[in-house]
């Protein structure tokens, strides 16, 4: 039996097909489950701003940062993001994808880190590209910190913790 969670985002529909209904997970996968959707004060209202190319990302983080109250605003590229960092008020961090067109992470959070006003904005690199040495140049590119993908979602709020309550 597949789980079908169906989602509009900017005029567009989709669908996400899960393998199977809450109903069919075992005890241990239920109690996971009960812990991923407990809610965070620390985190709770916080505003996020999710800058990727790839919807299942975009999808998958916003999922996962709003069972823990928080808001999220995305864009789908480095120059986007920028321009909706600039036009949303009260973003508290930004979870930063690198390889996207026109413009990428790197290139984003330079930008980013030349407007006064967000020049201490928590970013967080989210990446599939895990060579050796990319932390140090996200670090000295203007990352805060460095996640790879798949996001393990505990060590994603555990970073978002460290870097949303300075």
């Amino acid at each position: 039996m597949n789980l079908v969670i169906k989602y509009k985002i900017k005029n567009s529909r989709y669908e996400l097909k899960t393998p199977r209904a809450a109903a069919d997970l075992n005890e241990s996968q239920k109690n996971m489950m009960k812990r991923v959707n407990v809610t965070d004060p620390r985190l709770e209202g916080k505003k996020i701003l999710v800058v990727d190319d790839d919807i299942r990302n975009v999808f998958a983080l916003t999922s996962a940062l709003e069972r823990r109250k928080m808001q999220v605003v995305y864009a789908e590229n480095g120059r986007d993001g920028i321009e909706m960092l600039k036009k949303t008020h009260g973003v508290d961090g930004v979870l930063m994808d690198i390889m996207m067109p026109e413009m990428d992470g790197y290139e984003a959070m330079n930008e980013i880190r030349q407007i006064p006003k967000f020049k201490s904005i928590p970013i967080i690199d989210v990446t599939a590209k895990a060579m050796k040495g990319d932390r140090r140049k996200c670090i000295e590119t203007g990352a805060s910190d460095y996640i790879t993908k798949p996001v393990e979602t505990e060590q994603l709020f555990s970073l978002l913790r460290i870097w949303l309550d300075r």
